[in-house]
């Protein structure tokens, strides 16, 4: 019984390497798509014959050496895979911004505020900023839904005054790359923060994302004024750290969701990890029922009143185009 346990358990671990490998041998392997689903399929069938080999004394050592060696190439070559900020970026994510701080005096470059004919159709242009630290009076919480409930892009929004800064933490993605969430596990996206007036990145998705159409809402995030102070700071160190020594996104550890988690640990009091974070759609909820958000009203009346796209359709290139879309939320 004891051999018999130990055998299905080192099945199962070959399982899942070959499965890993596999992907990983499919997404980061050096070559065109066909060799490296050559090498894929190849490293499939060969942790299946180690699986069946297990049941056999004979062969049981032999395979087990053949896949271990496989299974240290695969890993060297996850470990070849290094991010850059040195390849040929798509457009809206080509140029990184970054920060200066001098005192209270932060100025933020590289401000993206494209000119959108369509979802793919538009003009770049940037520009760069100075924020005043002790005028930082709100954080809005910015949810987009696009495919049901349960999955959602969260991005932040610092205000300060009239001025308001989002920032969206997003894949770069090369000219001609496409996201995949599978890819995203294995080492084949950059990170990248996405630092906008709210013209372009709220925008984007009210008035130009038709296929699928986006909702977009946003909530007035409950706390005291030196708690925004510190994750504002923390996204700028991060960002001027992006540019120096660019980091892989990943689907599940470090993503839009996840890192603003990451973000918010400098306060005290933090909001721990909830299944509600991995399913991002229900972050607003999660962030209601921990008293983050405005208690006055139940959650589905809240998230109802809290909904954009109308406002930002109307306001569409206005220069108040933030104020106009806060007119009326809670």
């Amino acid at each position: 019984m004891v051999r018999r346990s130990a055998q299905i358990a080192a099945g199962l671990g070959i399982a899942g390497a070959t499965g890993w490998g596999a992907l990983a041998l499919f997404y980061l392997a050096p070559g065109s798509v066909e060799v490296r689903c050559a090498l894929a399929w190849g490293f499939a069938a060969l942790g299946l014959v180690a699986g069946v080999a297990l049941g056999v004394r004979r062969t049981r050592r032999a395979a087990a050496l053949a896949f271990a060696a496989a299974l240290a190439l695969v890993l060297g070559v996850w470990g070849s895979a290094t991010p850059s900020n040195d390849r040929d970026w798509q457009p809206d994510v080509a140029v990184l911004p970054w920060a200066t701080l001098d005192g209270d005096l932060v100025t933020v470059h590289g401000i993206r505020n494209f000119d959108y004919q369509s979802e793919t159709e538009f003009r770049p242009a940037y520009y760069d900023r100075t924020f005043d630290l002790r005028r930082l009076d709100r954080v809005d919480l910015v949810s987009v839904y696009w495919m049901g409930p349960a999955i959602a892009h969260i991005l932040l929004s610092f205000g300060f005054g009239d001025q308001h800064l989002a920032i969206s933490i997003e894949v770069r993605k090369e000219r001609g790359e496409q996201y995949s969430s599978l890819a995203g596990f294995f080492r084949r996206y950059e990170l990248f923060y996405v630092v906008a007036d709210e013209r372009d990145v709220i925008r984007l998705r009210t008035n130009y994302r038709k296929d699928p159409p986006e909702d977009v809402y946003v909530f007035r995030v409950a706390g005291p004024g030196e708690n925004a102070r510190r994750i504002f700071l923390d996204y700028m160190r991060e960002i001027n750290e992006l540019r120096d020594q660019p980091r892989f996104y990943n689907t599940l550890t470090t993503n839009c969701t996840t890192m603003i988690l990451a973000h918010t640990a400098v306060n005290p009091g933090h909001l721990p990890y909830s299944w509600k974070i991995l399913l991002s759609g229900y972050t607003p909820e999660y962030a209601y029922e921990m008293g983050r958000l405005d208690q006055s009203l139940p959650f589905e009346e809240l998230m109802r009143r809290s909904q954009v796209n109308a406002a930002a359709q109307a306001a569409d290139q206005a220069p108040d185009f933030s104020q106009r879309i806060r007119a009326g939320l809670p």
